[in-house]
């Protein structure tokens, strides 16, 4: 007896297949949107974490459902309905208020919540599948999909926001234009919103404003000179003033930092002085150093009592504070010093001429110098260590 697969093959072998999806499909280069879309649903379905709520949604909001709305995928309309209440349930966001507002962003006009039919059974099935969530799994819509959903939402804002500030601003990164189907080429996008994303590399205009950041992460154009990172400081603490409220947060920095001081730690020696600059508020570094180097002597040094006072109750004693902004003439003689993230001083100085033995110095994700780990992708953070007499230099 034929199993059901072979009469299945027989009735619609693969090649009818193909033929049938080229005959649905307006253009060839919609496909992976229409495979991803599916493949989408499934990860989420697996994997329902809040990161990949978050990322997901954020990612195929500005992707597939963006191409979607210039260019509808399928040559029939009750099709590109079907595939638009798919998308509507997937990222909870109703796909006709997505394309109305959108449009009249290119149009440059005034967005106005208008009511219609097709609005009105988006907005139904994204309150159906919430509310099937919320009774079936309420621990869930509240905990992983409401946390993951507002995140999406907050990165689509910044990314809309930064992609058109002062102006719209192309990136042409390969990577991001890669995983975002050209996303990048935005101002080649708005001088031809009806092209399809292939055609865009080619349309690249010679005096679009540019930017080295995908928009999402363009607000890093504002980092590079030492004038400009007090401000960026003030955004760090206040992210480590949120780490404080939060057990959870706690937990998850102490472990990522405690996996790359580990993963370093053959090259540091056994050193018995360690000072740690800024480390203040939560004091994960102390934290971290203490558990790895338990033998080590530990100095922290922050200019702010304040946060002095917040560390102190967190770290077991014996641990030297130091209220003073850091000075390598003053603050000398240590083995290893550690120098956060928000470190506010020369920089590139202390991986030229680096104040210890041994320097570990947190630093953005991409910027990889002498010997270094990542701390956390999530955090864009990775420990470079740098020693002031490298072998191949001595």
């Amino acid at each position: 007896m034929k199993s059901a697969i072979t009469v299945r093959r027989q009735l619609l072998p693969p090649a009818a297949l193909l033929r049938v999806a080229r005959l649905a499909l307006r253009a060839p280069g919609d496909s992976p949107f229409v495979l991803l879309a599916a493949t989408h649903g499934v990860v989420i379905w697996l994997w329902p974490s809040s990161s990949l709520i978050a990322l997901g949604t954020w990612w195929n909001l500005n992707t597939i459902a963006h191409n979607f709305i210039h260019r509808p995928f399928f040559r029939g309309s009750a099709l590109n309905r079907c595939f638009a209440l798919y998308l509507t349930a997937l990222l909870g966001v109703p796909q006709t208020l997505w394309r109305e507002r959108h449009l009249a962003h290119h149009a440059d006009r005034r967005w106005r919540l208008r009511y219609s039919r097709p609005l009105a059974i988006e907005s139904f099935v994204v309150l159906a599948t919430w509310g099937t969530m919320l009774l079936l799994r309420p621990d869930f819509w509240l905990s992983r999909y409401l946390p993951g959903y507002l995140a999406a939402l907050m990165l689509c804002a910044v990314h809309g926001h930064y992609e058109h500030a002062g102006g719209t601003v192309s990136h042409y990164g390969r990577l991001y234009n890669w995983m975002f189907f050209n996303d990048g080429y935005h101002c080649e996008h708005h001088a031809r919103p009806g092209r399809s994303w292939r055609a865009l590399p080619q349309l690249r205009a010679a005096a679009a404003r540019t930017s080295r950041w995908p928009a999402v992460l363009r607000w890093l154009d504002d980092l590079p000179g030492r004038h400009r990172l007090r401000p960026v400081c003030g955004l760090l603490n206040m992210l480590e003033r949120l780490v404080l409220r939060s057990p959870a947060c706690q937990a998850f920095v102490v472990r990522c930092h405690a996996r790359a001081l580990t993963r370093l730690a053959t090259r540091l020696g056994r050193p018995r002085t360690v000072a740690i600059v800024g480390g203040g508020l939560f004091p994960r570094t102390a934290l971290v150093v203490r558990r790895v180097l338990p033998e080590a002597e530990l100095t922290v040094i922050d200019a702010s009592p304040a946060n002095l006072r917040a560390a102190h109750g967190l770290v077991r004693p014996p641990v030297r504070w130091v209220d003073a902004w850091y000075d390598p003439q003053r603050h000398g003689g240590f083995d290893l010093v550690v120098f956060p993230l928000a470190y506010v001083g020369d920089r590139e100085a202390l991986y030229a001429s680096p104040p210890a033995p041994v320097v570990l110095i947190h630093d953005w994700i991409w910027r990889r110098r002498g010997r270094g780990v990542v701390v956390s992708f999530w955090l864009l953070k990775r420990l470079n260590l740098v020693e002031a007499c490298e072998p191949r230099r001595c």
